[in-house]
């Protein structure tokens, strides 16, 4: 099961982290940590070798072991900094223009920003039985159904808005997408007077 994300429709001509730093910036961590999702995500924790991310980061095996010892330091970063990812989207989803339900919707789906390939790599992770993922994957959904049930003050319509993002992104990474599946959603929550 992958757990919802944050959108991030217009893209800068030079992207930006979910953190707001510019691809030039990016430190030679983040950029080993980029590229250690980037193997989990399309091909799987065994390919995630600490040469292979030296290799996709265009970093020396000494330069990758000066910032991770080892591929279980790697998994800590990475989920260091999906934590504060994750922060930072319950704040947007919070403080959003249009309220937490719509931004919780409009955003469960893939948008390819580094936020959504954090999040699938954890959930690739989580897959091996680790712990660590787990456990911050639970975290973050447990932010997101704390400002939906915040905002609602209804627990199980809370909830019940969260599973149907989590359907959403999960029908989008999987490839199952129906483009009117949001607009359907949102016109039954409309008859109910959520939106």
């Amino acid at each position: 099961m992958f757990p919802t994300r944050e959108a991030v429709s217009r893209r800068p001509a030079v992207a930006a982290d979910s953190l707001g730093r510019m691809a030039a910036e990016r430190s030679t961590r983040d950029r080993l940590l980029d590229a250690f999702e980037t193997i989990l995500v399309a091909s799987g924790m065994r390919a995630a070798t600490l040469d292979a991310v030296a290799a996709e980061a265009s970093v020396s095996k000494g330069g990758l072991l000066y910032h991770f010892h080892s591929k279980d330091e790697l998994v800590d970063g990475m989920l260091g900094r999906l934590r504060e990812q994750g922060a930072t989207d319950v704040e947007r989803m919070r403080t959003a223009k249009k309220g937490p339900v719509e931004y919780y919707l409009t955003t469960s789906v893939d948008s390819g920003s580094a936020f959504d390939r954090a999040l699938i790599a954890a959930a690739r992770i989580a897959q091996e039985n680790d712990e660590r993922a787990a456990h911050a994957l639970a975290d973050l959904r447990d932010g997101w159904f704390a400002v939906l049930r915040e905002h609602l003050g209804d627990e199980p319509l809370a909830r019940t808005i969260q599973l149907i993002g989590d359907g959403l992104y999960f029908d989008d990474t999987t490839g199952l997408r129906d483009r009117r599946a949001l607009s359907h959603v949102r016109d039954v929550l409309r008859r109910l007077d959520v939106l």
